[in-house]
């Protein structure tokens, strides 16, 4: 069994917020993927955007300038 790490996790009321996170994640090099939202939250849609800590510390101010509204974000073990 691997060990759990911290990571960010972004949700969305929609799944089209969601891609278009993504889409911006991807044309602005902040790493990340998507997926299911953690049993621990709860989302308006059932995707969300994990992201290592670090790289959410590091690119933070770049995912304030995404136009997409973000229900929540949350550090959860994974």
């Amino acid at each position: 069994m691997r060990a759990k790490k911290p990571y960010q996790v972004l949700t969305f009321y929609t799944t089209s917020a969601v891609m278009e996170l993504e889409a911006f994640c991807k044309q602005n090099g902040i790493p990340g993927r998507l997926i299911p939202v953690p049993r621990e939250l709860s989302a308006g849609c059932g995707i969300a955007w994990r992201m290592e800590s670090d790289a959410y510390r590091q690119h933070s101010g770049l995912l304030a300038e995404c136009p997409v509204e973000i229900e929540q974000t949350k550090e959860v073990l994974l």
